[in-house]
């Protein structure tokens, strides 16, 4: 992905002229092959043949994925990392969490810094690769029926189910070495970690069981928050002896933790932000599939609000920002904060709204490929300047 969008701009939404996606030996499209939908045959518009080619295709001409070995480009594909949108979404509340934990815990610069780029970062890209590989991997079949992931590596036969398996598992490994040698309490890290496990290994079904996969995501997404905050050594929450770090500090613990546990509002108002941040672009990056969705009966906020959806990503907008303003209102924050975390997302996030066209796959897939840059750096902008003006208040340099 491109760090920019100065130059891009959001692809018209006009009728295409539309032809048929046959099968070249036996004339049928992807949906007749289905037993059970004898009766669909999609035709595939030109931006719809474009669209395939997301994280799929053939070995790109152009670009820095061009210059790696043939055999190389499969991996890089089911990993999400050109463009890598997926990697950024991981990362980015992981250092959300990172920032308000040092803000709230008055932490130095360089904890703050190696916990983020030396710890957070290569965990997130790991955890990132396996989590893409599992979801490819489980999602297989139901891609190859798919026009616009047809062409993904597992679905297309560039990688087989067996191969994916171990790269998944590999990638699974790197991501718990960083947290084994890494996280200042790895027993602690893997205590609030594993729930986040056990929701991306669910992910890839609960679009098979539930309207609000895109909450399930979301909150798998936004646990980053947690796992920023054990990274600095600080809890996001405590209860009992189940969720507790044996590294914790009375400071690091803050007035908001009783004697048996407690929660700390601004980690879960951030928290629950993030959650909404991801509902909201997710569910835009939906409707790219809304037709295919409701053809192979797959669930999603797309299909189950369809002309609704806009509505219900406006009140989803507002409940975000609302949790931004208690974060901030819980966590002492400064103006500078609430203007460009708070304006930045309203700003960026109600364009990609009232701008998106829906019923255009293209135009979903530019506003989720540019749009959420925006938004994301408007929190962690807002954090980074709270957290200098409390370095300038608090003196806490070194």
């Amino acid at each position: 992905m491109s760090s920019s969008a100065s130059a891009v701009t959001p692809p018209a939404a006009a009728p295409l002229r539309r032809s048929p996606d046959r099968d070249s030996h036996t004339g049928i499209t992807a949906i007749e092959k289905d037993p059970l939908l004898p009766h669909h045959k999609p035709l595939v518009t030109k931006e719809e043949a474009n669209l395939s080619q997301q994280y799929g295709g053939e070995t790109p001409s152009t670009g820095w994925v061009s210059r790696l070995p043939a055999s190389w480009v499969p991996y890089i594909q089911l990993a999400r990392l050109s463009p890598p949108a997926a990697l950024a979404l991981i990362f980015f509340p992981h250092f959300f969490g990172a920032l308000l934990s040092a803000i709230v815990s008055s932490t130095p610069p360089v904890k703050l810094l190696n916990t983020s780029f030396v710890i957070l970062l290569p965990g997130s890209f790991f955890f990132s690769n396996a989590a893409h590989a599992w979801n490819d991997l489980i999602d297989a079949p139901y891609d190859r029926l798919v026009s616009r992931t047809k062409k993904r590596p597992i679905a297309r036969g560039a990688i087989s189910p067996s191969a994916a398996f171990i790269f998944c598992l590999t990638q699974a490994i790197g991501a718990a070495a960083v947290l084994w040698f890494g996280f200042p309490d790895p027993l602690g890290g893997i205590r609030y970690v594993l729930p986040n496990i056990l929701g991306t290994a669910y992910y890839p079904y609960a679009k098979r069981h539930t309207h609000f996969s895109q909450i399930v995501l979301g909150a798998c997404l936004a646990w980053g928050v947690v796992v920023g905050f054990v990274g600095m050594e600080v809890e996001p929450f405590s209860f009992s002896r189940v969720f507790f770090l044996s590294t914790a500090t009375r400071e690091t613990r803050g007035n908001w933790n009783g004697e048996n546990g407690g929660v700390n509002i601004p980690a879960v108002a951030l928290f629950t932000a993030c959650v909404l941040w991801s509902a909201i672009y997710d569910t835009i990056y939906a409707h790219q599939d809304l037709k295919d969705d409701v053809k192979l009966k797959l669930k999603s906020t797309a299909v189950l609000f369809r002309d609704k959806t806009k509505p219900v990503l406006w009140g989803a907008l507002a409940v975000m920002l609302g949790m931004l303003d208690l974060c901030g209102l819980k966590g002492g924050m400064h103006w500078p904060y609430y203007v460009i975390s708070l304006t930045g997302c309203g700003l960026s996030l109600g364009a990609m709204i009232r701008n998106v066209e829906l019923k255009s796959s293209a135009s979903c897939w530019w506003w989720f490929r540019y749009g959420f840059w925006l938004a994301g750096s408007s929190i962690a902008g807002g954090l980074v300047v709270e957290y200098l003006v409390r370095l300038g208040e608090e003196g806490f340099l070194l």
